[in-house]
């Protein structure tokens, strides 16, 4: 059992499957690297891409996951970057699913299409998609790509098949903080599950404060249109704040990152695709399992010895004003942290 020091279990793990990304949204690769706009849709970014040497195989992917499930992992989600465009993604998906764990994946939706049937095949039914705008002109302003309309299409998709889907939207105040009530307005007739993001400070993605929409500044955009919202019990785990517009198909949550705590019960940990271990997404620390894993040792203290590190909140990080620290592992995009 994974335990931590103040008796929280860890059952949930997110493995990265690369730091890359056919998309280059602004609040995730670095500025300097947003500029460029006229390279082919098919250009993958990354700013601290690791190599094929450097990142894990397919077969050390389900060997480590393997240990943690060993451990007692019983749900891992699949991250990036963008997991689907590894070319050996479908047989990692695969692998996976002969473990009795429920398996997850967050994507941009780009190539739901292209997986569905494998995702159907080893009985993964959550999927969450990271889309910031309803409207296609928007959507290529903050993504660098004119394709609203696939990812929506997949959606759609998604839902026709039965999936439980969850959008995730990053809200940053001046951009499409005006897209709030759209994004509850789909929720009438649909089951679909938004998830307002705050806007998180990472190396490089110009975070800055009066960026910030805050759990209290959506909710009362949100309660100002619908008065009538009723708030929904949050699992032990959970991270998001849910809440339902009385009468709506689907539901809306808020991941309150910057502005209340969020993470008290946090039950999850991160594998990144260099096989970095990290207890926290905000973690001052990362252990590197995959060196000793290919020397052939026994890396289950190391797993242990990682989470007993791990703060109580935040990684740490009780700064007001979230100044992040200059270690090494803040150095990681959130495209290399694994989101």
């Amino acid at each position: 059992m994974l335990t931590d020091s103040f008796g929280r279990i860890h059952d949930y793990l997110f493995i990265s499957l690369t730091d890359r990304c056919n998309f280059r949204c602004l609040y995730c690769l670095p500025e300097p690297e947003h500029d460029d706009t006229t390279d082919s849709m098919f250009t993958i970014y990354s700013n601290q891409a690791t190599t094929v040497a450097e990142k894990m195989s397919a077969d050390e992917i389900d060997r480590i996951a393997g240990i943690f499930i060993a451990e007692g992992v019983r749900k891992i989600r699949l991250t990036g970057g963008e997991p689907l465009i590894r070319k050996d993604a479908r047989d990692i998906i695969e692998r996976l699913g002969t473990y009795n764990v429920e398996l997850a994946i967050t994507s941009n939706g780009m190539y739901i299409d292209k997986f569905i049937d494998t995702f159907q095949s080893v009985g993964l039914k959550s999927v969450n998609i990271s889309l910031d705008s309803l409207n296609a002109e928007s959507f290529h302003q903050l993504t660098g790509r004119d394709e609203f309309r696939t990812v929506y299409r997949n959606i759609e998709l998604l839902l026709k098949s039965g999936y439980h889907v969850k959008v995730n939207m990053v809200v940053m105040n001046g951009y499409n903080d005006n897209e709030i009530i759209d994004f509850i307005r789909w929720t009438e007739s649909t089951p679909v599950h938004i998830r307002f993001i705050e806007f998180m400070p990472f190396p490089g993605n110009q975070w800055r404060p009066e960026k910030l929409m805050t759990y209290k500044d959506i909710l009362e955009i949100i309660a100002q249109k619908y008065p009538n919202l009723e708030k929904l019990e949050d699992a032990k785990h959970d991270t998001a704040k849910k809440h339902r517009v009385k009468g709506h198909a689907g539901t809306f949550a808020v991941i309150s990152t910057m502005s209340e705590p969020f993470c008290g019960g946090c039950n999850r940990l991160r594998l990144t695709a260099d096989g970095k271990m990290r207890n926290c997404l905000f973690a001052g620390n990362e252990t590197d399992l995959l060196t000793p894993f290919r020397r052939g040792e026994d890396i289950v203290p190391l797993i242990h010895g990682n989470l007993a590190g791990k703060y109580a909140m935040l990684g740490g990080n009780v700064e007001t004003q979230w100044e992040m620290h200059h270690t090494e592992s803040h150095e990681r995009t959130m495209m290399g942290i694994g989101g």
